[in-house]
């Protein structure tokens, strides 16, 4: 039975306010993939296969959890995140929609974002919202169709759009998915009957040790 689990990658820098400047694991981040490859060798999860996005925090992520010891890398660009700094700063200045600086803020912002974003209601976007679900849609196809267990190491924001995809969810069930995703969690998905069936959500047994809950971030 086709198995896949998603990995969000580390907290990357959170102090960032554009795509690139957020691209790369802070400390901690390295910190949390170090912490969950040493947990998956040791309750024995093995994958056949291991894929990433082709952004650095990605890459960063699968390297800190030595995935590379169960199978070669495979960099896949479909599974990059979705512009969200980009289009917030377009959002602003369209629609006058302010980026929050508290992470409350962002209960009501990202759904706005993310309702806007497939409305078509911002121009300029580097990619349209259907182009972005094509490619994710796309990707899981071609993973779930292959042998073996897969492992796929990717953003927040992606991960939510397969839940969205896997359980029919509005843009608001979306958007409540992505902020509740936390770095490093783990989330698996069985194929059942070619339909994909989700057994796991937001998993971080490797945070919940001693010493170690100030490691639980979602940002």
């Amino acid at each position: 039975m086709p198995h896949i689990t998603l990995v969000r990658h580390g907290q990357a820098n959170t102090e960032a306010r554009d795509e690139e400047s957020y691209d790369r694991l802070s400390p901690l981040g390295h910190q949390q993939a170090a912490w969950l490859g040493a947990h998956m060798r040791d309750t024995g999860d093995r994958f056949h296969r291991v894929y990433t996005g082709a952004m650095r925090r990605h890459r960063e992520t699968a390297e800190g959890m030595c995935a590379q010891d169960h199978a070669e890398l495979v960099e896949d660009a479909r599974l990059n995140e979705f512009a969200y700094f980009t289009l917030s700063q377009l959002m602003e200045e369209q629609h006058g929609l302010t980026v929050p600086s508290e992470r409350e803020g962002f209960v009501r912002h990202l759904p706005a974002v993310l309702g806007a974003w497939e409305r078509g209601e911002i121009e300029g976007v580097p990619e349209t919202h259907a182009a972005f679900a094509a490619r994710v849609r796309d990707a899981m196809a071609e993973i779930a169709a292959g042998h073996g267990r897969a492992l796929v190491v990717t953003s927040g924001g992606l991960i939510g759009a397969v839940l969205r995809q896997t359980l029919d969810l509005d843009v608001s069930g979306w958007a409540r998915m992505c902020l509740a995703i936390q770095n490093t969690s783990v989330h698996r998905w069985q194929m059942v009957l070619d339909e994909p069936l989700l057994v796991q959500f937001n998993v971080i047994s490797h945070l919940e040790a001693d010493g170690r809950q100030h490691a639980q971030t979602h940002l």
